[in-house]
């Protein structure tokens, strides 16, 4: 079991801790709870660097190593750091749970030491048929982020 983690943070007061877990070869379990947000959706994802010296703005584009189309979480063609949208609720707060084959935690396409992104707006899933789509889910700014660090196994 390997397990990864990343706290959540913003000049805007958004927080959030999230918890990476994968077991051998299998999909990566994603938990963890956001709060100080709008309700409604918002898109998540995993971004490229793990660079927060500029904020989340230099944590530069989505995780791709595919060199794909953004798209959604089930999508063949998708960037690997695509994770879809976390659903918060009226006081804020999202609570979620994904699983991916896409983001390990080991290998050549680990996304440890890399940066998670909550943005402002629900991202379109690759198909709202805005100019950046196909390259963002046209998910808004960058609300909170933080990088992706190992924990005790």
């Amino acid at each position: 079991m390997v397990k990864a983690v990343v706290v959540l943070g913003s000049s805007a007061g958004v927080t959030g801790t999230v918890f990476f877990n994968q077991e051998g070869d299998g999909p990566t379990t994603v938990t963890g709870n956001v709060s100080g947000l709008k309700s409604g959706l918002h898109g998540f994802h995993v971004h490229a660097l793990g660079d927060t010296t500029n904020g989340c703005m230099s944590t530069g584009p989505h995780f791709n190593p595919g060199s794909k189309e953004h798209g959604a979480p089930e999508d063949e063609n998708r960037h690997a750091g695509d994770l879809g949208n976390v659903n918060v609720a009226d006081d804020g707060t999202a609570t979620f749970t994904i699983t991916d084959n896409q983001i390990p935690l080991t290998g050549p396409n680990s996304i440890v030491g890399r940066a998670v992104v909550v943005h402002a707006d629900p991202d379109d899933l690759g198909k709202g048929g805005h100019e950046l789509s196909k390259s963002t889910g046209n998910a808004g700014g960058r609300v909170a982020c933080g990088i992706i660090g190992l924990t005790a196994a």
